[in-house]
């Protein structure tokens, strides 16, 4: 798995035979993702599947007028959601001409750009200029930064006065539902494109599989630099913040040229608002935690723990529900565990402190404890 090209400019990278590739956005990053199972997803305000508002939301979100020289599209249209949303959706850069790769990202409440971390990290040690779609630019830092969810917070140097974006409620979606990408694939700023939900839950992983979280799925072309796009629904609220594709080839472009294959990934929302949250006021994030490292070879159905002497952390939360090494856990607050990865994204879906009731198996025996779960270093 790994990022895609970088945009013009950028030196091309090494290609490689393989399998078909997990591809992040932006360019010349590794990255990976992992994909299979479902799990559950979290949110804020979301329109309906016909994509009219909810009765609590009649009003919409506040956005910016279109541009008085552009003809006027009705503001419920793809066009007009587009003509609305664009001027609050940045581009990013390296202040260093001679550094490649960059992204996209979109403006937040407070003067903040929401952006991944796969993208910021490689240009914050140069600086990172913003570009906005009026032409105008200024620089940024970063306030927050988590890899295990993919996501940063950078503070605007000089900001310029377009309407923040809000954000959806990603918990309220469903399959179906249509959805606009807007961001900078290749380096083409204000690219806009139209898909719709396709699925929920994919547990995928930004991290070469050390953790993971559910990713809503859609078949709007999202391709190398859409990495930190909001991905918004028919009222221009941002139900995700697009991540990653899953595209066919051998390695970063593989031995064919790649790109959207309607397999793209965005983190939702209200995974996406409380990392944020967290990350302005704290600058760090904390997860939930069960305190045990998995067996990833493992062909077993479930989640095992691996079977070495240190799987699980002495008085950890594990521990002291009376897990042992291989063991299976198949199930999680209710929910089946087909693999480590479904159960690693269910864990992160609960806050520390949480009491969840999770089954194992052990010798062909089953049986059910309460966990009270810790939280990650």
């Amino acid at each position: 798995m790994e990022h895609g090209a970088a945009p013009p400019g950028t030196p091309p990278e090494r290609r490689r035979r393989g399998v078909p590739v997990w591809a992040a956005l932006t360019g010349a990053l590794l990255v990976a993702v992992l994909a299979g199972g479902a799990g559950g997803v979290a949110g804020t305000m979301l329109s309906s599947a016909d994509g009219g508002a909810t009765d609590s939301d009649q009003d919409g979100p506040v956005m910016n007028e279109p541009p008085p020289e552009a003809p006027e599209r009705a503001p419920d249209t793809v066009a007009g959601v587009a003509q609305r949303v664009s001027p609050s959706v940045v581009s990013l850069r390296s202040a260093d001409p001679r550094v490649g790769g960059g992204g996209s990202g979109f403006v937040i409440e407070g003067d903040y750009v929401v952006t991944n971390d796969h993208v910021s990290s490689v240009l914050e040690d140069d600086g990172i200029v913003i570009d906005y779609s009026d032409g105008s630019s200024t620089g940024a830092e970063v306030v927050g930064s988590d890899p295990s969810s993919d996501l940063a917070v950078l503070e605007l140097d000089d900001p310029s006065d377009v309407e923040p974006l809000e954000f959806g409620n990603s918990d309220e979606a469903i399959v179906g539902d249509e959805v606009i990408a807007i961001g900078a694939p290749l380096g083409l700023a204000g690219t806009v494109t139209q898909g719709i939900i396709s699925a929920l839950d994919r547990p995928v992983s930004p991290d070469e599989g050390d953790t993971q979280f559910f990713a809503i799925q859609t078949d709007a072309a999202i391709n190398p630099g859409n990495s930190g796009g909001p991905l918004v629904d028919m009222q221009g609220r941002v139900i995700g913040v697009n991540s990653m594709i899953y595209s066919m080839g051998g390695g970063a472009f593989g031995e064919q040229p790649t790109g959207s294959i309607g397999l793209g990934f965005a983190i939702p929302s209200t995974e996406a608002e409380s990392v944020i949250g967290r990350m302005i006021d704290h600058g760090e994030t904390a997860y939930a935690d069960l305190g045990v490292t998995y067996d990833q070879e493992s062909p077993v159905v479930g989640a095992v723990i691996s079977d070495e002497d240190d799987a699980i952390e002495r008085g950890g939360p594990a521990d002291e529900a009376g897990l042992e090494p291989g063991d299976v856990i198949v199930s999680f607050d209710g929910r089946r565990v087909n693999s480590h990865g479904e159960l690693q994204a269910m864990v992160r879906d609960k806050n520390p402190g949480e009491e969840v009731e999770l089954d194992y198996e052990r010798d062909g025996d089953r049986t059910t404890v309460t966990v009270t779960l810790g939280s990650e270093d």
